[in-house]
């Protein structure tokens, strides 16, 4: 069904049918309830915190209560990109999703100053981030809100020897940092 197809129906409900189907989707589909209820009630803090919390779990995993050993870091950006992408698709502030960028290749940061990583696939992976959450902050016209963080994000780069560094670099250098 195309969108114009799908106004052309929903013109032709009255006000009692239309409220139906939209408490049916409410309902019946999760992704529906999560934006009501977003929605309605936006609270943008608790969740950028709640999603911070799991972000650095997966460098700095939590030993539960009991546990002979602690949990090994899993270090996946997917966790972090899927919270991302979600809080797009919800309309967060974007102040709130370039602070969870960058929040998320500062955790990575911190994690690999205290962890010797081999993999060349993390560096890359967090570079992509960098270039992510820089052509996100310019896109959304709030690019001096995050310089400092950008370029001490580089400057850590510098600091640990990453590898990639200069493709870092390229990027301040575009945006002229």
């Amino acid at each position: 069904m195309s969108k114009r197809d799908l106004k052309k129906y929903l013109a032709d409900l009255t006000k009692e049918q239309l409220e139906e189907q939209l408490i049916e989707l409410y309902e019946k589909f999760s992704p529906v309830k999560v934006y009501y209820d977003f929605v309605f009630n936006p609270k943008e803090d608790k969740l950028l915190q709640e999603s911070k919390v799991k972000i650095s779990q997966e460098y700095f995993p939590i030993k539960k209560p009991g546990a002979k050993w602690r949990p090994k870091a899993k270090m996946r950006r997917s966790v972090a990109q899927k919270m991302i992408k979600h809080f797009i698709s919800l309309g967060v502030d974007s102040f709130v999703i370039a602070d969870l960028m960058l929040y998320n290749i500062e955790i990575a940061q911190t994690y690999s100053s205290q962890n010797l990583i081999k993999q060349e696939l993390f560096y890359k992976s967090i570079f992509n981030s960098f270039e992510q959450a820089v052509n996100f902050s310019i896109s959304n016209g709030i690019l001096n809100e995050f310089k400092l963080r950008i370029r001490s994000i580089y400057e850590e780069t510098l600091q640990q020897k990453w590898k990639n560094r200069y493709e870092f670099e390229a990027i301040l250098d575009k945006i002229d940092l």
